[in-house]
């Protein structure tokens, strides 16, 4: 049992606004509460969700100083059990040296943290600590998408935006290990050699988005997998390309939103004209029209399920039992260059995942 606090290294941001307020600083960490296991950080995955909250432009971002991240990976130092006696079923047994990967509502950027257990789960022994910090957010992320809002089924036609992404290539593993069809979109042909290799998909299943010649790039695509339409579309980008895609779904088609890249900010500090500018010409439906479509739009933001935390657990026994490749790790920093990470992350230019790591980093 623990006694007392310890010393950590932190990422902190004095309040929301601008990537420049994030300071790295020292600070102390309570003991574990009951329920909570101390976790010694080795690695952490950077998300979208982290920019977009120390910009301040995240539902759910915290009031004032907090610490951002997600996803983590490291080893258990200490566990405080509800009840001591108790054991808990499944895959929520923890305990002292146990390697573990989770998630935390913000929080990540540490070198120690205090995690619910119940948001813990022991990665395959041949995953690094890179591949467990990069598979929890993107893993339950793409779960969520195609199997508990998509509820997707064999033989169902998927369209899979930012494809080179890390929801994106886990999204293509799931989609592949349920016997689906998968069609992947991306940014930049910069990112097509990458894909063909990483991916199971042709070539010509691989959409390079064009704005001024989407919905004609989607016929295309449709009339070489020999499809009428899709069954259900992961749309992270929004846009110019949620309507053409709303538009190439079969009747019963769903398309599921779970983020807006299209809007990213580039920059330190968000240019809120042109944000406003985008959030004006945003896509619209018309629910009544929808209706005799018979197409529908779900949205969502993972974080927000915390509040069902146990849903956390059973999803990502899901994942894992699907027995799915290690995460492609596209970049690795150091954490004290956890700023340079962030930068080259917002660019959009990366493939797969950006991780920090935390000292310790030889593989296992």
């Amino acid at each position: 049992m623990t006694t007392s606090e310890i010393k950590r290294k932190v990422w902190r941001i004095s309040r929301a606004g601008s990537l420049g307020r994030l300071k790295l600083q020292s600070e102390g960490l309570p003991p574990p509460r009951p329920g909570e296991a101390r976790i010694a950080v080795k690695a952490i995955g950077l998300n979208f969700a982290d920019i977009f909250a120390c910009l301040g432009l995240y539902s759910a971002t915290p009031k004032g100083s907090f610490i951002p991240g997600l996803e983590f990976s490291g080893i258990v130092e200490e566990i405080e059990p509800i009840n001591p006696r108790s054991r808990a079923k499944g895959n929520r047994q923890f305990r002292k040296g146990d390697k573990v990967m989770g998630v935390t509502r913000f929080g990540g950027y540490a070198s120690h943290l205090n995690a619910d257990i119940r948001c813990l789960w022991h990665f395959p022994s041949n995953w690094s600590f890179s591949a467990g910090a990069a598979f929890p957010i993107q893993g339950l992320t793409a779960w969520y998408a195609l199997k508990e809002l998509g509820n997707m089924q064999k033989k169902d036609t998927v369209l899979v935006h930012s494809a080179a992404g890390g929801v994106g290539l886990m999204a293509l593993e799931i989609i592949h290990k349920m016997q689906g069809k998968a069609v992947g979109t991306i940014g930049s042909d910069e990112k097509l050699a990458f894909l063909e290799k990483r991916s199971r998909l042709k070539k010509s299943e691989i959409i390079v988005r064009d704005p001024k010649n989407y919905s004609l790039q989607l016929s295309q695509v449709l009339r070489s997998i020999k499809e009428e339409g899709f069954d259900l579309i992961l749309d992270s980008v929004a846009g110019h390309y949620l309507l053409p895609g709303y538009k190439k779904m079969k009747p019963g088609g769903r398309l599921i939103l779970f983020g807006a890249g299209s809007m990213m900010p580039t920059g330190n500090r968000p240019n809120y004209l042109r944000l406003w500018k985008s959030y004006l010409r945003r896509p619209r439906l018309d629910p009544l029209a929808m209706i005799s479509q018979n197409k529908g739009l779900l949205a969502f933001n993972l974080i927000w399920l915390w509040k069902e935390i146990e849903k956390f657990a059973a999803m990502g026994d899901n994942l894992l039992s699907l027995g799915l490749r290690p995460p492609h790790i596209g970049a690795a920093y150091p954490f004290d260059q956890a700023k340079k990470a962030l930068q080259v992350f917002q660019s959009g230019k990366t493939v797969g995942k950006v991780v920090l790591l935390n000292g310790y980093h030889r593989r296992r």
